[in-house]
C-alpha cells in the first residue's frame, strides 16, 4: 500500500471497511484544493474495480450500492470531486468549476491509487453530472485499465423548454467565460430530497451540508461548463471505445405533475434526452429502462435497486467483468 502523506488511510463515516483518503491537489483559482477518495475492498482475491463519481449537490453516500458491488467480488472505490462532500475545505465555494477537465485530475488520483492496489480492470461509474463527467473523460483522455462505462441518469442535456436550452444556455454560457461567479437564480424545490431523506418519509440519511434538500443556485461558470461538455459529446459522437451501460428512469416529472409522480419517476433530467444522446456515445450502447426510477436509480425503491443489480451485474458478466 501507499503510505506518502497523500494515501494515508483514515476510516469513514460509512462504517466498517470504508476507508478515505485526502488527495491535495495543485491550488486553482479559487485557492487550495484536494479530492477525497473512499475505498471498500473485496474479501475475495479481485483485480476488478469499480470507481464511482456523483453528480451535482451530491457526494458519495450510496453505501448500499458499494456493498452489492464488494458482495459481488469487485474492489468499490468512489471520489467526491473537489470543492464535494469529503473534499470541502474552509471559505470554498461549493461545486465551484470553470470547466469539467478540472475533474480529470481526481478521476486520475482515484486510477492511481485503485492501480496501487493491484487492480488491472476498472469499470468507471457516474450519476448525473457525474455520468456527464465520465463520459467526457472517456472521450478525451481515459486511462487504458477502464474498461467499461456505467451512466446512471447522466446529465447530457438541459432538463428545460425549448427556447431557453437553445437560446438562453448558449448566452449565459458565453457569458459565463467573462462573468463566471454571477448566480443564476431557480425557484426552490425540495421535493426531489423529501423522497430521499428519511426526514421526509424516503429511505436515506445523508449529510445535508453535503447535499441540501434544495439545490443551490448554480453560477455562470458552472452552466458554461456544463454546457460546453454536452456540446464536446454531442459534436463527437462514439469517441468512447468502451461498452457502455446507459441507465434510466422510464419517465420524467413535469411541472404539471401530481406531486406522487416524484416517488416514481426522473425529478431532474429529461429521460428522452437522457435516451437521444446516451445512444450516441459509443457504438456499444446498452440501453436499461427502469419503470418507477428515481433520478438517482440507486437510491429508487427497493424493488427498483434489486432489478438495478440484477441489470448491472448481468451486464458485466455479458462482457466478461
Amino acid at each position: 500500500m501507499d503510505t506518502t502523506p497523500q494515501n494515508i488511510w483514515q476510516p469513514d463515516h460509512l462504517g466498517s471497511g470504508y476507508e478515505m483518503t485526502h488527495i491535495t491537489q495543485p491550488d486553482d483559482y479559487s485557492g487550495h484544493v484536494r479530492c477525497t477518495v473512499i475505498r471498500r475492498l473485496s474479501s475475495a482475491e479481485s483485480r476488478n474495480a469499480i470507481l464511482y463519481v456523483h453528480g451535482f449537490s451530491d457526494y458519495f453516500l450510496q453505501k448500499e450500492m458499494a456493498d452489492e458491488f464488494v458482495s459481488h467480488g469487485y474492489n468499490f472505490y468512489a471520489v467526491d470531486l473537489r470543492k464535494y462532500g469529503r473534499s470541502l475545505m474552509p471559505g470554498q465555494k461549493m461545486f465551484q468549476v470553470r470547466n469539467l477537465q478540472e475533474y480529470f485530475a481526481d478521476i486520475d488520483a482515484a486510477i492511481k491509487i485503485i492501480h496501487s492496489d493491484n487492480n488491472t480492470r476498472i469499470i468507471l461509474m457516474g450519476h448525473s453530472t457525474g455520468g456527464l463527467t465520465t463520459s467526457l473523460y472517456m472521450s478525451r483522455k481515459p486511462a487504458p485499465q477502464i474498461k467499461a462505462l456505467i451512466l446512471n441518469s447522466p446529465f447530457l442535456d438541459w432538463n428545460l423548454p425549448s427556447p431557453l436550452r437553445k437560446i438562453g444556455i448558449p448566452l449565459i454560457s458565453t457569458l459565463g467565460r467573462i462573468t463566471p461567479s454571477i448566480r443564476v437564480r431557480q425557484k426552490p424545490d425540495n421535493r426531489y430530497a423529501r423522497t430521499l431523506s428519511s426526514e421526509h418519509g424516503g429511505e436515506w440519511t445523508y449529510r445535508k451540508e453535503w447535499k441540501p434538500d434544495i439545490l443551490p443556485d448554480p453560477d455562470m461558470g458552472w452552466i458554461r461548463a456544463i454546457h460546453s461538455a454536452q456540446q464536446h459529446l454531442r459534436h463527437n459522437t462514439c469517441q468512447i471505445k468502451v461498452p457502455i451501460l446507459l441507465m434510466r428512469s422510464a419517465e420524467s416529472v413535469k411541472k404539471s405533475d401530481n406531486p406522487e409522480k416524484y416517488y416514481r419517476a426522473d425529478a431532474i433530467l429529461d429521460t428522452d434526452s437522457i435516451a437521444k444522446y446516451g445512444r450516441k456515445l459509443s457504438d456499444d450502447v446498452t440501453e436499461a429502462i427502469f419503470t418507477g426510477g428515481l433520478h438517482d436509480l440507486a437510491l429508487s425503491p427497493y424493488p427498483i435497486r434489486t432489478e438495478l443489480y440484477h441489470t448491472i451485474f448481468t451486464w458485466l458478466a455479458s462482457h466478461g467483468l
